[in-house]
């Protein structure tokens, strides 16, 4: 293992994690979502669905972060590291949904579809 794949591996989850950073506010679906649901459940809804996002976010940066760590630390190439750092930004982004939010949340947000 040399000091430039490592490099390269950082270099690579800090591009793949750039678009995931951007985003911060709800989209148009869930604006609408947040709109339909009961006017006591607004604000509940809306910091729920904020809270989901965040936790996607963060599962996105960690796990592309860990798939090219795990990518660099087993000797691939950079295609190898890639695919892994994709790999784990996925997993990462899937765990990070159901784990940003709490039962209330999960309520609210079942309660208002």
């Amino acid at each position: 293992m040399t000091y430039g794949k490592i490099m390269l591996g950082f270099v690579a989850a800090g591009l793949l994690t750039q678009p995931v950073l951007a985003a911060t506010t709800l989209g148009p679906k869930d604006q609408a979502r947040v709109a339909r649901s009961a006017p006591r459940d607004r604000d509940e809804v809306r910091y729920c669905l904020i809270q989901r996002k965040k936790g996607a976010k963060k599962g996105t940066i960690i796990g592309a972060a860990g798939g090219a760590g795990a990518g660099v630390i087993a000797g691939g190439n950079v295609g190898e590291t890639l695919l892994a750092a994709g790999a784990g930004a996925v997993a990462g982004n899937l765990i990070g949904k159901g784990s940003g939010t709490n039962a209330r949340c999960d309520s609210v947000l079942r309660r208002n579809p």
